[in-house]
């Protein structure tokens, strides 16, 4: 059985999406957290895993936790998604800026990031993948979504935590916006991230690597095609450094993960990854 549990801190609540499990030795069920949603108030139906998303009960308690603004937010977010796609496919960077800006009004930078911007390239990719649209409208879309990032990378301000992140791809990986995201979103978290999202020889991040020591690793890995290159790197790395190294990226959302010798984290939300890394 899966259901939503609530928690109370100080004044608001927080929702879990949480299954009961049978304990055999103790001959009685215990519950196990399948996902920490965040603030109720701000959790709407995308946030439940796809699997219970049309749940009547876990609709129903989402509801009750939140029944004025959801339909609202949910709204809010799928018209953000629509406007997003259409003016990256046109290349049109000041709308895009726009767009984010309104968003971020009522939502955090990660919910543009989590339910904007990387469902909308998903999106782009799958469309261009289907000829949609042109490889032409593809490569557009994707600089004016570099761009994006980039200004918005540039009005981050903020504290910087004594953590050091390298961000980086396998040799072959051209795709680095996924990058640019989690430098963005890092830096505000108050990371210090060094992003080497380029493809560059494995020699040069072992080098970066002894030169910089980082504290924790990601690995971002968009085309299935790199995964080997992605697998060597990271046993490169682990021959010469004891260090933290996550995997993540559109390559890891299928079901069957690969093996690294890391820790794979193939489809959770942003600001779950700050938990992570502060615990690696």
């Amino acid at each position: 059985m899966v259901y939503l549990r609530a928690k109370k801190v100080k004044s608001d609540n927080y929702l879990y999406l949480v299954k009961s499990v049978w304990d055999s030795k103790k001959n009685t069920s215990k519950q196990e957290i399948v996902k920490y949603l965040g603030k109720a108030s701000e959790v709407v139906k995308d946030d439940i895993p796809i699997d219970y998303r049309d749940d009547p009960k876990i609709l129903s308690v989402l509801a009750l936790h939140n029944p004025d603004d959801i339909e609202k937010r949910e709204e809010s977010t799928k018209k953000s998604k629509q406007m997003l796609y259409k003016k990256l496919t046109d290349g049109d960077i000041k709308s895009s800026v726009k767009i984010y800006e309104e968003y971020i009004k009522i939502f955090s930078s990660a919910d543009f990031f989590d339910k904007i911007l990387r469902p909308v390239m998903y999106k782009i990719g799958d469309d261009w993948a289907n000829n949609r649209i042109s490889i032409a409208t593809e490569h557009v879309a994707s600089n004016v979504a570099q761009t994006l990032v980039k200004i918005i990378m540039d009005q981050v301000t903020g504290m910087v935590n004594k953590k050091k992140i390298l961000v980086c791809v396998p040799v072959g990986e051209e795709h680095h916006l996924g990058c640019d995201v989690l430098e963005t979103y890092l830096s505000i978290k108050g990371f210090k991230v060094y992003n080497m999202g380029t493809s560059i020889p494995t020699e040069s991040i072992l080098s970066f690597i002894e030169s910089n020591k980082p504290d924790v690793i990601l690995v971002s890995i968009t085309l299935e095609d790199n995964i080997p290159a992605g697998q060597r790197l990271v046993k490169k790395i682990k021959e010469q450094y004891n260090i933290p190294i996550l995997i993540g990226g559109f390559a890891l959302q299928s079901k069957k993960i690969p093996k690294f010798e890391a820790t794979v984290i193939s489809d959770i939300p942003l600001d779950e990854i700050p938990k992570i890394l502060r615990t690696a």
